[in-house]
């Protein structure tokens, strides 16, 4: 069978083959060794993995992450989470058909003793958040315990390919996420006073002060006298026609697969939502070779930084400001997508439907804080902090940032004065770091076309500042001095090209005026080295929004390996030298639309509300129109929310039928929530492991 993975990458080093045997529905296939599961089934071209017990439609993979149940398979005789659970040679493993049915005859379960193990503070989750937060208590020698239910630290970081925005010396800005994941990891390991547990899951912080925790598939119980919840976030979902199909993922699971597992799952995306989560999940998909068809925002302009959609569309990849996803289209996965204009009121306006062929859609419509932790631990009576994404959805140059000062935080609570007390510029730093895009300006103003200078593309105000720290001559500075306020350049440029190298957007070019002032050399960072642009190529120059600016042939290109990037440098007429900012790199002819619409026959209130048990839009905004804002109550007629996940897709969407409906927050009566995060095996809690 055909293998499915990526075979060259120009960031990410693709490591020989390890590979073990094992079964899907008892056909023999290849996978990685250690890898998940889902990414084995995908990289092997398998994108469904069942079929569902109520309507018989597909089942595949969404978050990989362990918070839907849309990949359970039954591997070796129990049901799991195929996203969570690694391959192991000869596993037999088979579609989660129908219900599962309970043997006849069951043998008595042997109790053993459960390990219970205490600790001064207890950390749930190893992203950003969590690994600074431990790094100040390490510091501090705090008895501290780090659980995190990846078989690798990192969280999301592992994920990230790009060069991180923020802070240089607080966040290491410049530096790929993934790289930051591993100093992260590294720096923490030096301090003995911090226990780390991977591929150990938080099941509940119960009413005696304990936390059930998964580790290894033993359960466990810990003691802790303080809790940081650093557990991060999960993925908004969407209602709409066609979303039940197979192959509609979120931004996590794609990056997962794409960048920690090297998998290649599509050959064409369409992306939907325009906040960095979205844009950046674009450029990964390019970097891993896959086409991106297109990328629908319903909001007038993209939430994520300008920088990052600018890189996209001077790629090649339309972005359909004021457009939502209409429907996907397919009979068991997705064949194609149909976007509509929406108006202020995000309505769909009738005859403004497009269709894309596509075989995946990518989700990234926002995140929702895991605050269960929190929630636990407070009815519990144990002091709790939280940081990161689990505290407030930002970027992970923020939350490594909030996760030192929880850290140090919860240091002084232990240690007592013997700690510093958190100085007051940090506080400062943290708002700064958490800051939304800011206004758009002007291009600078720059002086006689001689000599050499950057042209800064970067003109909204995001807090970055890698480009100010590398500058040998100090001739690039932000015009007050604050990380939010924007680059310029101050003279005395002597083109050695690190301002381009460093920059996470992409956003500067150098105008070389000393050899030729009328035809002077533009040099254009570039990452996507799968793409090959070599001397004597002609490739079409755009400028900042895209616009073409002519075909030009590349005079040289320049190779850093160390920093994964290469500089190419063209010839220019001096009239356009300055506008240029990037040039085309997939072909348009990829993001035509079909030449006829499918609108769909089905109603939005046909649309699924919960996945697990298969409820729709309508089921549930009828009982609402009847007077029901109590979500047990509509749980208790439709089951929505009786899943295995646990209500943690479909409870969102729920509330925000309710809004829609009009009814109040305030007189919404919330979920009860079950007595663990994720779905275990019964036979895990007498202690005797995974049964």
């Amino acid at each position: 069978m055909r293998q499915f993975r990526i075979e060259e990458h120009p960031i990410l080093d693709v490591p020989l083959l390890d590979l073990v045997s094992f079964y899907f529905n008892n056909e023999k296939l290849k996978a990685r060794k250690g890898e998940m599961i889902s990414s084995a089934l995908i990289a092997n071209g398998i994108n469904v993995f069942g079929h569902h017990h109520k309507d018989g439609s597909a089942q595949g993979i969404f978050c990989a992450n362990g918070q839907c149940a849309k990949c359970t398979v039954i591997a070796n005789g129990i049901a799991v989470k195929s996203c969570m659970t690694p391959v192991c040679e000869n596993m037999i493993v088979q579609s989660a058909e129908g219900l599962a049915k309970l043997a006849e005859d069951v043998e008595a379960q042997e109790f053993h003793p459960i390990e219970e193990v205490s600790c001064d503070v207890l950390i749930i989750g190893g992203g950003p958040a969590g690994l600074s937060a431990a790094t100040e208590l390490g510091k501090h020698n705090v008895d501290t315990l780090l659980i995190d239910d990846k078989n690798a630290l990192g969280g999301k970081l592992v994920l990230q390919t790009h060069k991180f925005f923020g802070s240089e010396e607080d966040s290491r800005a410049g530096t790929r996420g993934h790289h930051i994941g591993k100093i992260l990891a590294e720096e923490l390991a030096q301090y003995s006073s911090v226990r780390t547990w991977v591929n150990s899951t938080a099941l509940f912080v119960f009413s005696d002060k304990k936390v059930g925790v998964l580790k290894e598939g033993v359960y466990k119980l810990v003691s802790p006298q303080r809790i940081l919840n650093a557990a991060g976030a999960r993925e908004k979902f969407l209602r709409f026609p066609g979303n039940k199909l197979a192959r509609i993922y979120g931004a996590g699971a794609f990056q997962t697969l794409v960048n920690r597992d090297l998998v290649r799952p599509t050959q064409r995306l369409f992306i939907i939502g325009g906040g960095n989560v979205g844009l950046i999940a674009g450029y990964h998909a390019l970097q891993a070779g896959i086409e991106v068809v297109g990328l629908a925002e319903a909001m007038p302009a993209c939430g994520g930084y300008k920088v990052h959609a600018d890189k996209l569309r001077r790629f090649g990849v339309p972005i359909y400001t004021s457009h939502s996803i209409l429907c996907a289209n397919g009979d068991e996965t997705v064949e194609s997508i149909t976007i509509t204009q929406v108006d202020e009121h995000f309505k769909a306006i009738k005859g403004s439907e497009k269709t894309f062929a596509c075989d995946t859609i990518l989700i990234a419509v926002g995140l929702d804080s895991l605050s269960e932790f929190t929630q636990e631990a407070e009815m519990a009576g144990i002091p709790v902090d939280s940081a990161g994404d689990a505290l407030e959805i930002a970027e992970a140059s923020s939350a490594m940032f909030n996760g030192k000062i929880a850290g140090l935080k919860i240091a002084k609570a232990v240690k007592g004065n013997t700690v510093e007390d958190i100085p007051d510029a940090w506080y400062s730093k943290a708002e700064v770091l958490k800051a939304h895009p800011g206004a758009i300006k002007e291009y600078q103003q720059l002086g006689s076309e001689s000599g050499v200078m950057p042209v800064i593309h970067c003109l909204q105000e995001i807090p970055c500042n890698p480009c100010t720290t590398v500058c040998p001559t100090n001739s690039i500075q932000t015009e007050d001095g604050s990380l939010l306020s924007l680059p310029r350049y101050t003279g005395s440029c002597i083109g050695c090209g690190k301002c381009l190298l460093i920059c996470p957007g992409l956003a500067i070019t150098l105008v070389d005026y000393r050899k030729d002032a009328k035809n002077p050399i533009v040099t254009i960072a570039y990452e996507i080295s799968n793409i090959e642009v070599k001397e004597g190529d002609t490739r079409v120059l755009c400028d900042i929004d895209a616009e073409e600016l002519g075909e030009y042939t590349v005079e040289s290109v320049t190779e850093y390996k160390k920093q994964h990037t290469s500089l190419v440098r063209f010839k220019v007429p001096s009239a356009i030298a300055r506008r240029v900012a990037g040039f085309r790199v997939q072909d348009m002819a990829v993001s035509a639309a079909l030449p006829e619409a499918i609108v769909p026959q089905i109603l939005n209130d046909d649309a699924m509300v919960c996945l697990c048990e298969r409820v729709t839009v309508g089921e549930v905004r009828s009982l609402i129109r009847k007077g029901i804002n109590d979500l047990n109550q509509i749980k208790a007629i439709t089951r929505a929310g009786m899943g295995p996940c646990g209500a943690k897709t479909c409870e969102v969407l729920i509330k925000s039928l309710l809004r829609e409906e009009g009814v109040p927050v305030s007189d919404v009566v919330p979920n009860t929530k079950r007595p663990i995060f994720v779905e275990v095996p019964l036979g895990t809690f007498p202690g005797g492991g995974d049964k």
